[in-house]
């Protein structure tokens, strides 16, 4: 009980401050409709109830699971084994990730079905499984990090040139989107699980991070290549504002049965493969089955309250929202309102929580949590800001940016502590989460939508893609603060 009261306290504060932010917004610059309000409020106490209820099914089901499973592959010794269980995890986990649901349906409904959800939905889950597989083969023969993101980009930045502008943005935010509240904690259990099984410990320790980092590379690279095979471009599309429902309690009910069924199927493979691995290989005790059974229910449960209280409650008002602001005279407010979102809306991340608590048991307290989440909302918050530049700003292009970005994290990536390297590049998947998937999505796109010159398809997507950018800078720039620290010390 007090597991649950300390997490409670956890998501109270970060929740609280987006709502009272947007609280804000709808008596003084964005008036929200008494309907919509009031959805938004029902929204708020979901996400609190269910993010709650969900970090401790994650501690007790998801991670026990992920670091077995990733134990018993290393102990296997047999390359195939690890590529193939890579592989399979890989797929079934991404390819039911709500997070990327959401994002595929976005991208459906605003290009009117001209880029379908389930063709994304497959491209990334292939991309992801075969990334994952080569992250895990990577941590087994000790390659570097490094030198494997370089090798990676430097494959995504060849495969840019031939990409259309719509794409590029839809391939760069499904990387952030497929890295959610669901895959993220069986992926860093997966890595810790495999990386714990070497001799060294420092190895152990540096290898513990990355896996994320480098699986959600594979999204990138599959749109891309579905961009370039199917020759797709000048995909344009619109965000019509009357099509808001102001209906209180209709969005909810509609929600909880189609997600329910969503994430029942996106936990089924994680249950049948454990009790596959249990029958063969684990061998635990009926107590602890137990646990782990008892964590997958409350995982499901709290899933279905957060999932339901974002998309129902809150993503239809960040639309409203970024339209009201962008349609203000004073165009720099939604510059600002923007990183303001963008800085605490990372505090309410399901997968955020788990990496930084991850990062702090790895380190042994080495590294604050309270230090990573700091930082991390710093760049969020830059990356929602020059996300919204970018809209009001019809030249500018979203490549202008990444590339220097990506160029600046991967040179960075040859000098900083490795330990922070896996960690930055894992924070840049767990980052965008369902909270940015939803809420700052429909922001801005709803900005893109009220901006005369904007295209909804190439400037309201591509915020996800930079809010899994900039936590690589940010991150990498704490490692070098802690480097020089260390020196000092010795």
């Amino acid at each position: 009980m007090s597991a649950i009261i300390t997490k409670l306290k956890e998501v109270l504060y970060s929740v609280l401050p987006i709502t009272v932010i947007v609280l804000v917004l709808n008596f003084t610059l964005t008036p929200i409709s008494t309907p919509l309000f009031i959805r938004f409020i029902i929204g708020a106490i979901l996400i609190i109830i269910g993010l709650t209820i969900f970090l401790f099914g994650v501690d007790n089901g998801i991670t026990p699971i992920g670091n077995t499973m990733g134990s018993a592959l290393t102990r296997s010794n047999k390359l195939w084994i690890v590529a193939a269980a890579g592989i399979i995890l890989g797929f079934f986990i991404s390819v039911a990730e709500p997070d990327l649901h959401i994002l595929a349906g976005q991208v459906d409904a605003v290009s009117s079905g001209a880029i379908s959800k389930i063709n994304i939905v497959i491209v990334v889950s292939i991309g992801i499984a075969i990334m994952l597989a080569a992250g895990l083969i990577r941590i087994v023969y000790n390659f570097p990090l490094y030198i494997m993101l370089t090798i990676v980009y430097a494959v995504i930045f060849g495969l840019a040139i031939f990409t259309s502008s719509e794409f590029l943005a839809i391939s760069f935010d499904a990387s952030g989107a497929t890295t959610g509240a669901l895959t993220v904690p069986f992926m860093l259990a997966l890595g810790i699980g495999v990386s714990s099984m070497k001799k060294d410990s420092k190895a152990s320790e540096k290898d513990s991070f990355g896996l994320i980092g480098i699986a959600s590379s594979g999204a990138i690279m599959a749109v891309m290549v579905m961009s370039i095979a199917s020759k797709s471009d000048d995909v344009t599309g619109s965000l019509p504002q009357d099509s808001i429902s102001e209906e209180i309690f209709k969005p909810f009910l509609r929600e909880i049965p189609k997600l329910a069924w969503e994430i029942f199927v996106a936990l089924l493979p994680i249950v049948v493969l454990f009790l596959i691995f249990q029958r063969v290989k684990f061998k635990l005790s009926g107590r602890t089955v137990r646990k782990i059974f008892f964590g997958i229910l409350f995982t499901f449960v709290g899933l279905v309250l957060f999932l339901t209280g974002v998309n129902a409650g809150f993503m239809d008002v960040g639309s409203i929202v970024g339209y009201g602001m962008a349609s203000l005279d004073n165009k720099v407010l939604v510059v600002i309102v923007g990183f303001i979102i963008g800085f605490v809306t990372i505090l309410a991340e399901p997968a955020v929580y788990v990496l930084t608590h991850q990062i702090e048991d790895v380190t042994s307290g080495y590294v604050s949590r309270r230090l990573v989440l700091a930082t991390l909302s710093i760049g969020v918050g830059a990356a929602v800001a020059l996300s919204m530049i970018r809209i009001l700003i019809p030249g500018l292009q979203l490549w202008q940016i990444l590339l220097p970005g990506y160029i600046i994290s991967i040179a960075m990536s040859f000098y900083v502590p490795k330990l922070f390297v896996g960690m930055a590049f894992d924070a840049g998947g767990v980052a965008s989460g369902p909270m940015t998937a939803t809420f700052i999505l429909a922001y801005a796109q709803g900005a893109a939508e009220a901006i005369e010159g904007a295209n909804v398809m190439i400037d309201g997507f591509g915020v996800i893609a930079m809010v899994a950018m900039t936590p690589l800078i940010a991150l990498q720039i704490l490692g070098f603060i802690y480097y020089v620290k260390s020196k000092r010390r010795s």
